[in-house]
């Protein structure tokens, strides 16, 4: 059988085009990769599910796509806000590209201590990482998402005994001057809601999380308040978007807020 070089064959996508439209971003998305990011207890595996784009100028067909799946394959270094930033140079070095976009997801394991019982079980969260360089500027955003426990205010006013409750979701997506732990950022979400989640209770815990999440009531817009009072007072957040949602327990639809600034001004 002929072997055949593979220098020999032809590389269409580096071939000039002629319809002169520029493309804003293309690459890969949903690349699954077994990964690690770091927690304050060093490097944690996880499963990764990454987006990966370039820029890419007028004259050219197209994009080395298989570039983005080698970079990302090439073991690299547990996820922060600094491997964000220097996987991002990587890319577009190796692109040939002056601006791009990677976004990383993946789930996030905290090892919590139940409130009353003390017991020690694994909760779990969802993070992100994105990195995007554009018009010369590069900004590298650290996100999570914390379920959460609020009770509402108004129900509990007006109601002769009980309140009605439900499960919620914080989001902060912040740009950090520096560095601020997963861990870290994940405690401003669950110390703005009516009450934190464990994954395991024993009955005084659970006695102690109703009982607690009924002294602190909170709206949907008292969540996102709280957690932009937080933000606002780190030093190291330049920038953040909070959103909150309760997944309402009497409704058959969500309430919703969201608080989205610019410290620096800008």
């Amino acid at each position: 059988m002929q072997t055949i070089s593979s220098t020999s064959l032809p590389d269409v996508q580096n071939l000039v085009d002629g319809r002169n439209i520029p493309i804003d971003r293309v690459g890969v998305r949903g690349v699954t990769v077994p990964m690690t990011v770091l927690s304050c207890n060093g490097p944690q595996p996880t499963v990764a599910e990454v987006t990966m784009c370039v820029s890419l100028p007028a004259d050219r067909k197209g994009t080395h796509m298989s570039r983005f799946v080698a970079l990302i394959a090439d073991n690299p270094p547990a996820l922060d806000c600094a491997a964000m930033r220097s996987l991002l140079d990587r890319m577009l070095e190796m692109l040939d590209a002056d601006e791009g976009y990677i976004e990383i997801r993946c789930p996030f394991f905290v090892t919590k201590t139940s409130p009353v019982s003390h017991l020690k079980s694994l909760m779990n969260y969802r993070v992100c990482f994105k990195a995007e360089k554009k018009a010369g500027t590069t900004r590298v955003m650290q996100e999570i998402t914390a379920p959460v426990t609020s009770l509402c205010p108004c129900s509990r006013e007006i109601s002769n005994y009980g309140a009605h409750n439900q499960r919620s979701h914080i989001t902060i997506c912040a740009e950090i001057d520096g560095h601020m732990s997963l861990e870290e950022q994940i405690r401003i979400a669950e110390t703005s809601a009516s009450c934190e989640l464990w994954s395991r209770l024993k009955r005084n815990d659970e006695k102690f999380v109703t009982e607690y999440a009924y002294d602190h009531p909170k709206f949907v817009e008292d969540i996102v308040r709280d957690t932009a009072r937080q933000l606002n007072d780190e030093p190291r957040v330049l920038a953040y978007r909070v959103d909150a949602e309760n997944f309402e327990s009497i409704h058959n639809h969500s309430a919703y807020a969201r608080i989205e600034r610019d410290k620096r001004g800008c």
